[in-house]
């Protein structure tokens, strides 16, 4: 397939929206569904995200509303900040710009984005820079994100950039890193609620590098910038913050496509999730292998399964106390009868997708482990494409 012939990542991520309407089933389900339908599709809202000021959101925001403006988009910019930074004026382009509006304020005039002139002229895309802004007092709205949920209500998708220090909710953390409060925030449920964010990642040093050369401010101001806030030890904290919450957004993606089921997404979604299991008996050791399952489940942010295997021809009934303790450990307990432990355990695990696995060290000789193989060994010499993790059966120091 030729690339131009190859849906876009936008196409493809409309292409997955989760939006199951159920059928109305009386007159005034109905006509709401009706005037739903009369009401433009809401916008799309993407965000570059960036540790600090100079790694680059603007220049990549207006680099794809280039790229896309090339595809046949109907691309303009609301607003865009260059700070004057060369680079960063030359990806403006061809794009169409809308005029910014003129406010006087205390006798002096001051420019904001026109979010009335932007929905009277209705594009697919719209670029507005830096949604943390405070726009000027008498403004319609007191922040620029709330006049790009104006953007996104007329059916305008917009694309946007964000400082990971502007987050309202890390506000303190972001002061107790810098010792610098930021004055303009935006609540956490912007970026939460974003259907694409983008990390514009950088090396510390690679930005510090940057800002030596005068590419982010000018000379003068940029000595000040490197001793104080663009430290290596502020940067290289503001840089896990922003990959965090990256990640924190890529799993709830990842989660809810998985619930839509659509297109083998719960398939592929649930491969890219730890599952834990854990097998038990009703040796002495079962507890210390359950509670060396939940750890690692802990540790993975995963669902934990414990399970034993009860043999019909040699009977012997569960340590009821391992269970009830799997159990308050928030494990899910399954029970199986099986003649062949081995194979029942990985029939459960590959039933469940499990990734991990954790069992008890066999307590054989090396003697019988020739002639007739453990548990544990079978299950490592079979194909199940897991992680098996053996809890040595010796006493811990604490005499567990």
């Amino acid at each position: 397939m030729a690339d131009d012939d190859r849906p876009s990542p936008e196409e493809l991520l409309d292409r997955y929206q989760l939006r199951d309407a159920a059928p109305a089933t009386s007159r005034v389900e109905k006509d709401a569904t009706a005037d739903a339908a009369a009401l433009p599709r809401r916008g799309r809202l993407r965000i570059y995200l960036g540790m600090a000021a100079g790694v680059g959101k603007t220049y990549a925001m207006l680099n794809e509303g280039r790229r896309r403006k090339a595809r046949g988009t109907d691309v303009v910019i609301g607003i865009v900040e260059t700070h004057h930074r060369p680079l960063t004026e030359q990806q403006i382009g061809d794009l169409e710009i809308i005029p910014r509006r003129k406010v006087e304020y205390r006798g002096t005039v001051l420019e904001e984005m026109d979010t009335d002139a932007i929905i009277a002229r209705h594009p697919q895309v719209a670029l507005v820079d830096e949604l943390a802004h405070t726009n000027v007092p008498g403004s319609r709205h007191l922040k620029r994100y709330e006049d790009v949920e104006d953007l996104l209500n007329a059916g305008i998708t917009v694309i946007s950039t964000l400082n990971i220090q502007h987050l309202a909710g890390l506000n303190d953390i972001i002061e107790s890193i810098t010792g610098v409060r930021q004055r303009e925030t935006v609540p956490d449920s912007v970026l939460d609620n974003a259907d694409e964010i983008e990390l514009v990642d950088i090396a510390p040093e690679a930005l510090r590098s940057r800002m030596r050369h005068g590419n982010i401010y000018p000379p003068e101001k940029a000595a000040v910038a490197l001793e104080r806030y663009f430290t290596i030890g502020n940067l290289t904290a503001l840089r896990e913050l922003a990959l965090r919450r990256t990640a924190e957004k890529t799993e709830d993606q990842l989660e809810a496509l998985m619930r839509s089921g659509r297109d083998g997404a719960s398939q592929w979604g649930a491969a890219a999730t730890e599952r834990v299991m854990v097998c038990f008996d009703n040796k002495p050791h079962a507890s210390k292998v359950v509670r060396a399952g939940w750890r690692l489940a802990h540790s993975l942010k995963a669902p934990l399964l414990a399970v034993t295997v009860d043999v019909p021809r040699h009977p012997a009934t569960p340590n009821s106390e391992t269970a009830r303790l799997a159990a308050d450990l928030g494990a899910e307990v399954i029970y199986v009868t099986d003649t062949d432990v081995a194979a029942a355990l990985a029939r459960v695990a590959r039933e469940h997708r499990v990734t991990q696995l954790v069992i008890g060290q066999p307590t054989r000789s090396p003697w019988q482990e020739f002639w007739r193989p453990s548990v544990v060994n079978r299950l490592l010499r079979m194909p199940l494409g897991i992680a098996i993790h053996v809890v040595p059966h010796q006493e811990d120091k604490d005499g567990e």
